[in-house]
């Protein structure tokens, strides 16, 4: 067998002021055929677990590039066209082919291509014919398209959140793929639409509980192949933004869509209880300083980079100066005009600096100080599972007692390393200011004594019901409470 794998991702926050070129590409991953590294990144798996099988099985797979930016705004025109056109003219060159696996995110938006992911995979499909497999796995925040189911012949998604199993789910991807190419097992999609968008955290109930039956139907159903839950973007505002219920059986459409619609509506009746809790600023610090036992892990939940945003908000930092909060390090500050300024003083060094609160309105405002330059890393890195984030030139300083990593690469906090690295012992810390949703929750759980999830300014548009939508639709929850009422009526 010849297989043909690839990776072309990232995820569009449409109202991000940050735009994705190609530095953004080359500052996060840019791989050319034959140099991808031995551990994937998020949406790369399919690559490192493709070398595996091509040893195991003796096939040829032939690796494309690997591409991919952490989540910003809008992806340059010519940038998506110039790395789409790149993996399109190497999977030319690789035909004839017996498949087509790739990695992909979902959620990507470029400008002049809505559905970027549906764009990509139907030129894919133009190319290699409609006999030939073509497959993906994609992260759960995304958008599911016609486009993109009439292009392909199956997709798996990612079922954790935090997105621990991007490596398990590729190799599912590459199972049902050597069954079919093997002629085993002949996979159908069948999609249910659940009118909601919600956030599905599977480190706390219910969505634990509901990822865990979904695992075990998958394992007791011989006629199940694949169940994905397509979380939805709230940030990308696109006509098809909002959760679905996927499911891949062995030549079973009917049955697949029983299973996704009852599945779907399970998951639509729980909506608005899947969230984690939140609090603002001031009942954060305010618990985190009167806690007795450390470190309280404050996760600045809206002012992540994983969702687009900056990660320049300042919100939080202002209210520990204002409370007099020491013992305290924050990680991190996305600013990198400060960093190059930090970098030309020098460690050791004691100056004047703004920093942070530069991209957007709801962030907070600029931090003033003296601060004194304590370590400077050139190309930091973090750990993320088994694999490493960037997060570029970065300086650790600390102002009126409070550790501050600054950093020149947007990423958020995966790992407790991100402090290290920069010299600072997270575990003996009594407070830690991270910028996460939930990527966080599987490494900082192990140290923390409490987590807060802080809701801290408007970085992110988190609430669907007021967002200013132009493009998403507007008959899902919580637009409107109801939008399987009138069914339910005819019925």
């Amino acid at each position: 067998m010849r297989i043909f794998t690839a990776t072309l991702a990232t995820e569009t926050n449409t109202f991000s002021p940050i735009c994705i070129d190609r530095r953004a590409f080359g500052a996060s991953l840019y791989a050319p055929p034959g140099t991808h590294p031995e551990t994937p990144t998020l949406c790369s798996a399919p690559i490192t677990v493709g070398r595996r099988i091509a040893v195991q099985k003796g096939w040829d797979v032939i690796e494309g590039t690997a591409a991919w930016a952490d989540p910003a705004g809008l992806v340059n025109r010519r940038t998506y066209e110039e790395l789409r056109d790149e993996i399109l003219d190497q999977l030319r060159a690789a035909m004839p082919v017996d498949a087509v696996i790739l990695g992909l995110h979902g959620a990507m938006v470029a400008d002049g291509y809505e559905d970027t992911e549906g764009d990509f995979l139907s030129r894919v499909r133009e190319i290699v014919g409609s006999d030939i497999l073509v497959c993906a796995e994609l992260d759960p925040h995304s958008h599911l398209t016609e486009k993109r189911l009439a292009a392909v012949d199956f997709l798996v998604y990612f079922k954790e959140f935090p997105h621990t199993d991007f490596v398990d789910r590729a190799e599912d991807l590459w199972r049902i793929a050597i069954d079919t190419l093997e002629g085993r097992v002949k996979p159908v999609m069948s999609v249910f639409d659940c009118r909601m968008i919600d956030v599905f955290p599977t480190s706390r109930e219910p969505m634990r509980s509901f990822v865990d039956k979904i695992m075990a139907m998958e394992k007791s159903d011989a006629d199940i192949l694949s169940i994905s839950v397509i979380h939805g973007f709230m940030a990308g505002d696109v006509p098809d933004m909002g959760t679905k219920l996927l499911v891949v059986t062995d030549g079973k459409p009917d049955k697949g869509s029983t299973i996704a619609r009852d599945l779907g509506l399970e998951l639509f009746s729980r909506r608005g209880t899947f969230i984690m809790p939140q609090i603002d600023e001031k009942q954060a610090v305010s618990q985190a300083m009167a806690a007795t036992a450390g470190p309280v892990v404050i996760a600045d939940l809206w002012d992540n980079p994983g969702g687009g945003t900056a990660g320049d908000a300042t919100v939080v930092l202002q209210e520990l100066l204002d409370r007099g909060a020491t013992d305290t390090a924050i990680g991190t500050i996305w600013d990198p005009m400060a960093v190059q300024i930090c970098m030309a003083a020098g460690e050791g060094a004691e100056i004047p600096l703004r920093f942070g609160a530069k991209s957007a309105p709801g962030t907070g405002n600029p931090i003033d100080g003296r601060v004194k330059i304590v370590r400077l890393v050139t190309n930091a890195e973090m750990r993320f599972g088994e694999s490493f984030a960037p997060f570029g030139d970065a300086a650790h300083i600390q102002l009126d007692g409070i550790d501050i990593i600054l950093n020149s690469t947007r990423a958020q906090s995966f790992d407790p390393s991100l402090f290290s690295v920069m010299g600072i012992d997270p575990t003996t810390k009594k407070i830690l200011v991270i910028k996460s949703t939930n990527h966080f929750y599987a490494s900082f759980s192990k140290i923390a004594s409490q987590i807060l999830y802080c809701s801290a300014g408007t970085p992110y548009p988190n609430n669907p019901a007021r967002t200013p939508y132009r493009r998403a639709r507007k008959d899902i929850w919580p637009m409107v409470p109801d939008p399987f009422a009138d069914e339910r009526k005819g019925a």
